[in-house]
């Protein structure tokens, strides 16, 4: 299962990607952590961004593409993954596809997580002004004013992809401003239609995941068979019928056969006796 959460800061999706790993065991990617691990382990695409990043300027579109292709060939995102902060933009959207179609992958969905931007701006503001009276300490993220400048950011730049995974028919829709539990399940009814299942473990305590696409399991490939075998057990039964309705005719024939021969035995009418 390969999937991709869309939706603006503060819509849940880090919280609804964790839920996602754990009941799909898949692994969620980070463009930021991959790049930064691409530039610890030092590799060929790793080294160019750390070179452009050196000179203060964007890693472009190319290399971060190239560093999502190389972590979705190890071995752990083999069942597959949670793309969440990637792609921002159609353009990177479209490079995403044309790697995945090399690999001859797809995604199977990009769930939006529809919000009120306005709402989420409060959420923040409450939630600083909490942390005050508690004195605790406010993170980096906890600014309404730096959350404003994202949310416009996100409208202008992410916004577009709502259209362009809608026109590929693959964008599902939840409402973000549910409670969490009724996030998950929205989400859960939206995979559906990417016909996946959650995993199940293997035994108590292992921990070992599958993902198991419902549409290639063995009840599945059972159930089409039975339909593509009933079309033949329906002609069969037809043309037995056919059969049926034509042997009365067949059981006719005798009695033509009797009227006939005591017509025969009568004597024919209107004759003169001869002496």
């Amino acid at each position: 299962m390969r999937i991709v959460l869309l939706g603006p800061p503060g819509a849940g999706k880090g919280t609804q990607a964790k839920e996602l790993v754990s009941k799909y065991g898949i692994v969620q990617l980070s463009t930021g952590d991959m790049l930064r691990a691409a530039v610890a382990a030092g590799t060929p695409i790793g080294l160019k961004a750390k070179d452009i990043m050196a000179r203060g300027e964007l890693v472009p579109d190319e290399i971060v593409v190239g560093i999502v292709s190389d972590r979705i060939d190890q071995p752990d995102a083999r069942n597959g993954f949670i793309l969440d902060g990637f792609p921002r933009t159609v353009p990177q959207a479209e490079a995403l596809d044309r790697m995945l179609a090399k690999k001859k992958l797809r995604l199977d969905a990009v769930v939006e997580f529809k919000v009120d931007p306005d709402i989420l701006v409060r959420r923040i503001e409450n939630r600083v002004e909490q942390m005050k009276l508690r004195g605790e300490p406010l993170r980096a993220d906890d600014n309404p004013e730096i959350l404003k400048q994202r949310l416009q950011a996100y409208g202008a730049q992410t916004a577009p992809l709502v259209s362009y995974y809608k026109g590929r028919g693959t964008l599902r829709t939840v409402d973000g401003m549910a409670s969490i539990s009724d996030v998950a399940t929205a989400i859960g009814r939206a995979l559906a239609d990417a016909a996946f299942r959650p995993v199940a473990k293997s035994g108590p305590g292992t921990g070992s995941r599958k993902a198991t696409p419902a549409g290639k399991s063995t009840a599945w490939k059972a159930v089409g068979s039975a339909r593509k075998k009933a079309p033949a057990k329906a002609k069969t039964a037809a043309k037995a019928a056919k059969g049926a309705r034509r042997k009365p005719a067949a059981k006719a024939a005798p009695r033509k056969a009797a009227k006939s021969s005591q017509k025969s035995r009568k004597p024919a009418r209107g004759r003169r006796l001869t002496k």
